[in-house]
């Protein structure tokens, strides 16, 4: 299975590690970047902690002027929840009075599991800060999506290797009229993921949030079921990007997509990561690229051990 990388940018604007900025550059541009702050328990100063390492950035640069942060680790990550970050975070809100986007657990494979980030009720963010954008989590381990009602949120991202049902059903009680990207990563079950296609019937009605307009389903070991419910989904003509990359889907999954629904009013149908033969991957293809979609069907896997659909995986797991 292939790993995770870390952020390249957030709220359109390069991610630059604080660490390595220098002395001038953080003041001079304070709201040109999306600031990653990460603690490294075994390669950094032992006595450098996440807290001191964000005060020390909140005094380099001018904090009303930062409008993106990504948290990297925090120091052991795998035992010390996300909750330790994001409450200094929120216990600086009247300095960062213009940051519009945050994302907790910008962490790779090599720096921690997905499955082992210990994650926490991050919709505490949302209250504190009702001017964000965009919110992005990675790691499903202990993370709650309390039912929340905010204004201004236009992008939610989900990154697990496992997502608990409570999550799906903390954010389709919640109250997002400005929601324009959702992109959730269901994992498997053996870490924690028990969505069931079901669980997402209230997101593919299309009546939860009006305004979306990019749904991304994905990481997902039943990903041909979740394309067979999208094949009828209402919530689909209103989409202008359907993400259903990184998961099992194969042959079943791809003939449901063309006997649903039309998808030619799509800007973009990405099936990165899949388990459909080169026939079928052309018959899509085929039937989408000439009316304008973009069509991602590149990294066609192969079963572990040719053991047929039970040798599908997904592309992030543990």
């Amino acid at each position: 299975m292939s790993g995770v990388d870390h952020l390249h940018e957030l709220l359109g604007l390069p991610a630059v590690d604080f660490q390595h900025a220098t002395d001038e550059a953080p003041v001079q541009a304070a709201g040109a970047a999306a600031w990653r702050i990460s603690v490294d328990p075994y390669e950094d100063d032992p006595e450098v902690t996440w807290e001191e390492a964000f005060k020390a950035f909140l005094e380099a640069v001018d904090p009303a002027g930062v409008r993106a942060l990504i948290v990297g680790q925090w120091g052991e990550s795998y035992e010390v929840q996300s909750s330790y970050p994001i409450d200094l975070i929120i216990a600086a809100a009247d300095r960062l009075t213009s940051l519009e986007a945050v994302f907790v657990g910008d962490m790779t494979s090599e720096e921690n599991e997905i499955s082992w980030i210990e994650q926490s009720d991050v919709t505490a963010l949302l209250n504190a800060f009702p001017g964000l954008l965009e919110l992005g989590v990675r790691g499903g381990t202990d993370l709650v999506f309390s039912p929340s009602k905010h204004e201004r949120l236009r992008s939610l991202t989900i990154e697990t290797g496992g997502l608990p049902v409570g999550v799906i059903r903390g954010i389709l009680d919640s109250e997002l009229p400005a929601l324009e990207r959702l992109d959730l990563w269901l994992g498997v079950s053996a870490y924690g993921g028990d969505t069931d296609v079901a669980d997402l019937a209230p997101l593919l009605s299309g009546t939860r949030f009006p305004r979306l307009t990019h749904l991304g389903l994905r990481n997902s070991e039943v990903q041909n079921e979740i394309a067979a419910a999208v094949a009828s989904a209402p919530v689909v003509a209103q989409l202008r990007v359907l993400d259903l990359s990184n998961g099992t889907m194969g042959d079943e999954g791809a003939a449901a997509l063309l006997d649903g629904q039309p998808l030619t009013h799509l800007e973009k149908l990405d099936l990165y990561h899949h388990f459909m033969t080169e026939p079928v991957e052309r018959r899509i293809v085929q039937a989408l690229e000439p009316h304008g979609v973009r069509v991602d069907v590149s990294e066609r896997e192969t079963p572990w051990g040719n053991r047929g659909v039970e040798g599908r995986y997904t592309s992030v797991a543990e």
